[in-house]
């Protein structure tokens, strides 16, 4: 497991006083309202303040207070320590957690390793690069286990995706 969570990236300025427009990389765009500190190019900035938006994140961090300063860090990721980060309820996953993963089926036959996690709404997808590249959708039906230490995903076999081919 990675200990450095990636969970936003800045995309622009937001107004003349360093203020940083983030794209949020989770599902919750409310975590960031926790927020004490965070890493940015490896810098540890403390959080002085947080407005969300609908979709976007407006930031404010200690050290950067004018737009220059702020357009120097567009592009960037925010990062956290894994132990600064939300705690997940039980059967939940970062998806840095989830790349990487051997994908594994209950006849014990190796599909391939989780390159993406695709998000579509209504539930994730993983995509698994193998001798084919498969879609899986990440429900309880196809998806029966999850071992994160492991770094292992056991699914039910579907005929249909052929993937033996």
């Amino acid at each position: 497991m990675k200990d450095i969570l990636t969970i936003g990236q800045i995309i622009n300025t937001h107004g003349v006083k360093g203020e940083l427009k983030i794209y949020p990389l989770t599902d919750d765009i409310k975590r960031f309202k926790k927020l004490k500190r965070v890493f940015v190019n490896d810098i540890e900035r403390k959080v002085v303040w947080v407005k969300l938006q609908s979709d976007k994140v407006i930031l404010k961090l200690e050290g950067i207070d004018t737009m220059e300063q702020a357009n120097e860090l567009k592009s960037s990721y925010l990062t956290v320590n894994r132990e600064d980060a939300t705690k997940l309820p039980e059967g939940r996953y970062y998806v840095v957690d989830i790349v990487g993963c051997k994908v594994i089926d209950t006849n014990g036959k190796l599909i391939g390793k989780v390159d993406e996690v695709v998000f579509t709404g209504s539930n994730d997808v993983y995509w698994i690069k193998g001798e084919k590249d498969i879609l899986i959708p990440a429900i309880a039906d196809v998806v029966l286990n999850i071992d994160i230490e492991k770094e292992e995903i056991l699914i039910k076999p579907v005929e249909v995706w052929n993937y033996e081919d």
